[in-house]
């Protein structure tokens, strides 16, 4: 498994949805770096879920921020489309309606320069911000960008990419992997370059000049990945791999994860100033949004979270308790801050952003902890949520509601059996009895919109996480372990019907209600 934690916890973004902005912002960002020229105009055909849902997640704006350059957490996303205006870009937002031969989540963008030929791209956003570019000009190519990428369009001519990797070679780049694409013989081509190493303007220059290169770009988008990953003894692909490697260590989740990125990345600081950041915007998204909450786009979410918070002494002796009901107030509190296009902490989603933090910060607050202590119940988290991504999946497009909010409740229940000292199977057992309580949560956002049921399901993912830890670390073992228990997942999400997938149509999203006075529904 090559996932960094923080494409897991991550990434640090403008709300409201991991998929459909934190990705489509990226495909977009992609998109541009494959361009030869300055654009004039560009139009944004949307397939699937984008296509259904992108008014109310922010697709529309995060492409158009995309394709100017702007970043995930940049607050400008909201403001993309007057910035197109100042920048002189035309841009048209098309809905290309079903296409079951495309992935749930599809844009193909059309780049129009002033002068030549446009150039078309299609990118997939597979969940958790990540991306994928599955065409370019009608040829299947794979680019997600994770990696420092060299991206090189020719002619498919004897000794090109003899060529090519000569000057990589003399620029001192080792290659990770490297990928030729091709319409036909002897035709256009493109060949992607994936490096262990940041890609200088030298040598993308060098590149362009060589005979029979048309275009040639450095696409480094990633989403978590500082630089280019190593290699690590620690790494592992199964929740099996993972107990044996802290039992042949001695080492919890938290710290072998944490020693796992800090392999990859080369260096223990890089890593554990990433986790100080996540842990800094946790606080952030939870804190201002109790002090001052915001309406948000939908216009479903404004001050539930501080209501709950509020309601703490008068309920909580006698319903959930102090401790929960405030992790419920704090990740409430992350939704409506997504859902009002502020800067939150993709967890593994932006849908399902809450579930973590509430729980860890709220347990971590209640018995004291120090910040050493969060961030590694933090790096813990992270490795459930990379064993259910690699495996399964945490996009609710692909799995429903079940792959989000249940993928970050598991992570919340090993995270909190770790912070309150338990023991690696303790810490399994707890994710796995938190999948199963949640196994077949569909996906069904009103009116298309990351708000309601989102935020409610957030706070039941956070009760779920704690009643998960407390049974494991009372010694209830799970009869299902963990990698069965995501495989179940994985083979619920594939059986939902594609109305119970993020689509809007289907569960609450399709009552009576909930469809007064939304635009879109007949």
């Amino acid at each position: 498994m090559g996932m960094s934690a923080f494409e897991v916890l991550g990434p640090i973004m403008v709300g409201p949805s991991s998929s459909h902005t934190a990705g489509a912002l990226r495909i977009a960002r992609v998109a541009r770096l494959l361009a030869p020229q300055p654009l004039a105009r560009v139009e944004f055909v949307l397939y699937n879920s984008f296509s259904r849902t992108h008014n109310g997640h922010g697709t529309d704006r995060a492409l158009v921020a995309g394709i100017l350059g702007l970043e995930t957490d940049d607050e400008r996303v909201r403001d993309s489309f007057s910035l197109a205006e100042e920048a002189g870009l035309e841009f048209s937002i098309i809905e290309g309606g079903e296409d079951g031969s495309l992935h749930p989540n599809t844009a193909v963008i059309r780049m129009y320069p002033a002068e030549g030929r446009h150039v078309e791209v299609a990118g997939e956003s597979v969940g958790g911000g990540r991306i994928r570019i599955s065409s370019i000009d009608g040829v299947p190519v794979s680019i997600t960008g994770e990696l420092p990428t060299v991206f090189v369009a020719h002619r498919d001519k004897p000794g090109v990419l003899a060529a090519l990797t000569r000057s990589l070679s003399a620029r001192g780049l080792n290659i990770a992997t490297m990928r030729t694409f091709r319409a036909e013989r002897g035709g256009a081509a493109y060949t992607i370059f994936e490096s262990d190493d940041p890609v200088s303007d030298a040598l993308i220059t060098e590149v362009r000049r060589l005979e029979h290169v048309s275009f040639a770009s450095a696409v480094n988008v990633g989403a978590g990945r500082a630089q280019a990953m190593g290699e690590s003894a620690l790494s592992f692909s199964t929740a099996a791999q993972l107990e044996g490697l802290c039992a042949t260590f001695g080492l919890g989740i938290g710290e072998l994860m944490r020693a796992r990125e800090a392999d990859l990345l080369g260096e223990r600081a890089i890593a554990d100033a990433r986790m100080d950041r996540v842990l800094a915007v946790m606080h952030e998204e939870i804190c201002d949004t109790l002090s001052y909450p915001a309406p948000s786009l939908g216009g479903f979410l404004d001050g539930q979270a501080a209501s709950v918070a509020r309601s703490s002494e008068k309920l909580s002796a006698a319903l959930m308790g102090e401790v929960l009901t405030r992790a419920v107030a704090y990740g409430m509190a992350v939704i409506e801050r997504s859902a009002s296009m502020g800067v939150i902490v993709a967890a593994p989603t932006a849908g399902s952003a809450g579930v973590v933090p509430g729980a860890v910060l709220a347990c971590g607050e209640a018995i004291e902890a120090g910040n050493a202590a969060l961030e590694e119940a933090l790096w813990n988290a992270a490795a459930i949520g990379a064993l259910i991504s690699e495996n399964a999946t945490v996009s609710g497009a692909e799995g429903g509601c079940q792959a989000e909010v249940g993928a970050a409740s598991a992570m919340a229940a090993s995270a909190l059996v770790e912070l309150m000292g338990g023991s690696v199977r303790q810490c399994l057992d707890a994710a796995s009895i938190a999948l199963g309580n949640l196994l077949g949560l569909v996906c069904d956002p009103a009116r298309g919109m990351v708000e309601y049921p989102c935020q409610n399901r957030n706070a039941i993912g956070v009760a779920a996480a704690f009643s998960s830890a407390q049974l494991a670390l009372s010694g209830i073992t799970c009869p299902v372990p963990f990698d069965e228990a995501v495989d179940a997942m994985a083979k619920v999400g594939r059986a939902l019907p594609e109305s119970l997938r993020e689509t809007a149509q289907g569960g609450l999203a399709v009552c009576p209600s909930v469809c007064e006075g939304c635009s879109g529904c007949a």
